[in-house]
């Protein structure tokens, strides 16, 4: 039997390949933020702010496929210091509105007062966290009362939601118990207020306050690494809430990266809050299932347990060029969460962060390779060989050649050769001693076995990569 193919030219081939198609996607574009079903029925609208004190607010408008009536789902924004708030950009990139179209909602985006093109500007009332929620509150009220009129909305069924400053708007705007508004989700809800000297007490109390006058059942995302609000100070919020007899869920979902308040930030955490959001909207009454799977990121397949996630030496076909692998892996591994990477037979491709890193990576690989698939997503191997194959069975440490069963002196010195070939790879032996070896390639598994088993009886594996899977 021979080693498949001319084995020095061919690693030479992919070697000089694989040097100029190990591809990492470095650019964050909006494009890649956002589902592209989004754009596809965007509304970017002015309306009337809350009449007692009127102002303009800019909207942004997102809708399924079809005309409607859909069920709506209010999304409010927080707010950062980095930037005056007539600079910041329009609210529209975040996976909450991806979550609710993705269940058949129209998704409304408003911007407060003086934030984006809205007119006006938010009033300080020092530490009346109350009062502050409220202004806000009055104009959610005002923009839903718009969309109520609208064809494409079901006015009779509405969940209102927010992040940070927008999930304490949200909570405030429940005290005015607007009829066909369902529940209320916050998403590290609360304010500061930089004319307070002592706001995370004036925001547990304002809890209180707010909690006497709910009667919009409410569920509550924090958690333990959140930068603006410490974990004791959202306890007793929601504590104080519900003491009053507001009715209230806490989810909380413990450290998320390095700041749980951006939560909403990053696909990674869907899986954090998704499917207690689901649970929520059921309860209530609200759709919560998925109809559009679009508007959501590629779902991860399950790990593997192909190699360990660390182990470079388990990376296939880039073993050809062992020390440009290693370094991009390397680099692979140091990016944040979300993240996939993509092999194929002639390169490799890389993505993280964004809206859908699996299917860019997957996108940018199939540019460069045939036969494309997912070897790592976040902190997991994914890497499935298309046959499978036995686990191992430690009949044997690999680099002993003596331990093969069968094979006389030119077998064990193909087994030699074998070892020192790229993965995938496989070595196939016969009772009678026949073997083949077999690297690279589609499956160089089933060729093994097959190009084996054309000459010989009972071709079984010996070894599989870097693992011996020999039963006796």
């Amino acid at each position: 039997m021979k080693i498949v193919g001319n084995k020095q030219l061919l690693l030479a081939l992919i070697a000089l390949f694989l040097a100029a198609s190990l591809v990492s996607a470095e650019d964050i574009s909006d494009a890649n933020k956002a589902p592209a079903a989004m754009l596809q029925h965007e509304r970017i609208l002015h309306v009337a702010s809350d009449p007692g004190d009127l102002v303009t607010l800019v909207m942004t408008v997102y809708t399924p496929d079809g005309p409607g009536p859909f069920p709506l789902a209010v999304m409010n924004h927080g707010s950062t210091s980095d930037l005056p708030p007539a600079e910041q950009p329009r609210y529209h990139l975040t996976f909450s509105a991806y979550y609710f179209l993705s269940r058949g909602y129209a998704v409304a985006l408003p911007m407060m007062r003086g934030y984006a093109g809205s007119g006006g500007h938010i009033h300080a009332h020092g530490c009346d966290f109350v009062e502050t929620g409220l202004e806000a509150a009055k104009d959610i009220r005002a923009v839903i009362g718009y969309l109520k009129q609208q064809p494409y909305i079901d006015g009779s069924r509405i969940v209102v939601a927010g992040q940070s400053f927008g999930g304490w708007n949200t909570l405030a705007f429940g005290t005015l118990n607007e009829p066909g508004v369902k529940g209320l989700v916050s998403f590290a809800g609360g304010m500061k207020a930089s004319d307070c000297r002592n706001p995370d007490k004036a925001l547990i109390a304002a809890a209180g306050a707010l909690g006497t006058r709910a009667s919009t059942p409410s569920i509550w995302f924090f958690g333990d690494n959140d930068a603006l609000f410490a974990t004791p100070v959202w306890h007793a919020m929601f504590e104080r809430y519900t003491a009053e007899g507001a009715p209230a869920e806490l989810v909380a979902y413990g450290k998320f990266e390095n700041n749980s308040h951006n939560l909403l930030g990053s696909g990674a955490g869907l899986n954090l809050w998704m499917p207690k959001l689901d649970a929520f909207l059921a309860r209530v009454g609200l759709p919560s299932t998925l109809v559009y799977p679009a508007y959501l990121p590629t779902p991860a397949p399950p790990p593997s347990h192909y190699a360990a996630l660390d182990d470079v030496q388990a990376l296939p076909y880039l073993s050809v060029h062992p020390d440009q692998a290693a370094a991009y892996y390397q680099k692979f591994l140091a990016k944040p969460l979300p993240r996939a990477l993509a092999i194929g037979m002639h390169g490799a491709s890389e993505a993280s962060e964004g809206f859908d890193p699996i299917a860019r990576a997957l996108q940018l690989c199939s540019q460069r390779s045939p036969d494309c698939r997912l070897y790592a997503v976040d902190n997991d191997v994914v890497w499935t060989r298309p046959t499978p194959v036995p686990p191992p069975t430690h009949f044997a440490p690999l680099a002993n050649e003596q331990a093969v069963p069968y094979l006389d002196a030119k077998g064990r010195a193909a087994y030699e050769k074998f070892l020192a070939m790229p993965r995938p790879r496989a070595f196939v032996i016969a009772a009678d001693g026949g073997w083949d070896a077999a690297a690279l390639g589609a499956d160089p598994v089933a060729y093994a076995l097959a190009k084996c088993n054309a000459k010989h009886r009972d071709c079984r594996l010996y070894a599989v990569d870097g693992d011996v899977v020999w039963q006796q």
